[in-house]
């Protein structure tokens, strides 16, 4: 392909990632993130709430994920890409410009869950029900917020001759890579392309294989790990390496295998057991409050409704279908 052509067919780069509002600076880095969150919730309040849970606590235990999971995902960051802030040049404070961009999924996962286990024991729940709810959302909270890495021009991957190559200013070009005509893999779209279709194939495996117990969460886990590897792999952003890889690529294979032993244990130890929302002796005592899902046997008659009003929630079914542990209410909230 001709260099007028590639270009021609190139990904163009947004031209600035920062507008004003008055003196107030709108990044679309922290826009990305803030939208993710939101979607990760909508779409958690319906899984969760379809399976049985407290239509509330979805945003009760945010309150406590989202915080934890923001310091998670900078300290990975910063800890797996050091040089930028106590390098030779570095500079410590920078650190906190989180909406510079660069929050490791890893720390954010690890503190995330720390939030929502604390958030969760203190309205008496357990925490396999709600990881098993949140996972699609996760993904497709990750695929919205590589937007701001794209905004931001940071994190591509390496030079290409691809269509789809990515345009990159040379003032956000890695050092290195000045040459001009140069285009980059569009690494932030590989990633949201996969994310998106993994959080479908976890909503289409949740209902298909009825998978309980924190397996759609490992399951999660496993997709998006797997991907990583080899989107980790094109980029050329600085990292810490290990025996020539770089930190990422290791921390994602260990983090598989890792969901991979879970996921098969559980399925083999948990088969044909119960999965309750609420933890032992913490279920609410009044009936109206206990009218949720998990304490109906599924397999039990009567126990879904007629689905009278099921056209005018068709498009909500996708993200609340349950994932086979109780009948999906059409006419439950949320």
């Amino acid at each position: 392909m001709s260099p007028t052509l590639a270009v021609l067919a190139s990904i163009p780069s947004p031209p600035e990632s920062v507008w004003y509002l008055g003196p107030l600076p709108i990044r679309a880095y922290a826009v990305a993130i803030l939208i993710g969150i939101v979607l990760a919730w909508w779409i958690l309040d319906r899984r969760y709430t379809a399976r049985g849970g407290p239509e509330e606590v979805s945003v009760d235990v945010a309150l406590w994920m989202v915080p934890f999971g923001i310091i998670g995902g900078r300290l990975y960051h910063v800890v797996s890409s050091p040089d930028a802030y106590f390098g030779p040049d570095g500079d410590p404070v920078r650190a906190l410009y989180i909406w510079q961009g660069g929050l490791g999924i890893w720390g954010a996962i690890a503190l995330g869950a720390v939030g929502a286990w604390i958030g969760l024991r203190r309205r008496g729940l357990r925490v396999a029900p709600f990881a098993d709810a949140l996972a699609p959302g996760l993904l497709v909270a990750q695929a919205v917020g590589r937007l701001g890495n794209y905004f931001n021009q940071e994190l591509y991957g390496a030079p290409t001759t691809v269509p789809w190559g990515l345009e990159i200013d040379q003032a956000h070009r890695v050092p290195g890579f000045e040459e001009r005509g140069l285009l980059f893999h569009p690494t932030f779209l590989y990633e949201m392309l996969w994310n998106l279709a993994a959080a479908a194939v976890l909503v289409w495996a949740a209902r298909r294989f009825h998978l309980r117990h924190g397996r759609v969460f490992w399951l999660y886990v496993m997709l998006y790990t797997l991907g990583r590897v080899w989107i980790e792999y094109l980029r050329i952003d600085d990292a810490e390496t290990v025996l020539g890889l770089r930190l990422n690529v290791w921390t994602s294979i260990v983090v598989f295998l890792v969901a991979l032993v879970a996921f098969v244990v559980l399925g083999m130890r948990r088969r044909g057991q119960p999965d309750p929302i609420w933890l032992p002796g913490r279920e609410p005592q009044d009936d109206a409050a206990t009218e949720e899902g998990p304490a109906a046997d599924p397999g039990a008659p009567g126990s879904s409704d007629d689905g009278g009003s099921a056209g005018s929630v068709e498009a909500g079914r996708l993200w609340s279908r349950d994932d086979g542990d109780a009948p999906f209410r059409p006419g439950t909230p949320g």
